[in-house]
């Protein structure tokens, strides 16, 4: 798991960089933008990720305070995930890498197209 250090806390940029580091960190938030979700529905949204990994990804986000984890003592035992307040803070940020996927992957169309033609 990554660590920020004090020195980590002098850069804004580099510290961003290092709290959504993970490999899943930005799909994860994404998913949970519209409420709290379970664990085993969360990791069925990830085509490629295991238990395993889900499971460090989400401990590294909790650590950094942007994802809540709410066990309910029931039988069977639930699990929610949710954002914190501080990782609704980053849906600008999503919506707008969002919106900029969504034009490189029209700018790649065209590209192609008109190679091909």
């Amino acid at each position: 798991m990554i660590e920020l250090k004090s020195a980590d806390l002098t850069c804004p940029f580099t510290t961003a960089q290092k709290v959504l580091s993970g490999k899943w960190s930005l799909m994860i938030i994404f998913h949970l933008k519209d409420g709290p979700v379970r664990f085993n529905e969360l990791l069925r949204k990830f085509d490629g990720l295991t238990h395993a990994s889900l499971t460090k990804q989400l401990k590294q986000l909790e650590t950094y305070q942007l994802i809540h984890r709410e066990v309910y003592h029931q039988i069977p035992p639930k699990v929610e995930y949710s954002l914190t307040d501080l990782g609704k803070k980053l849906f600008p940020t999503i919506n707008r890498l969002t919106d900029w996927g969504s034009e490189y992957i029209e700018h790649c169309k065209t590209t192609e197209a008109s190679s091909l033609g």
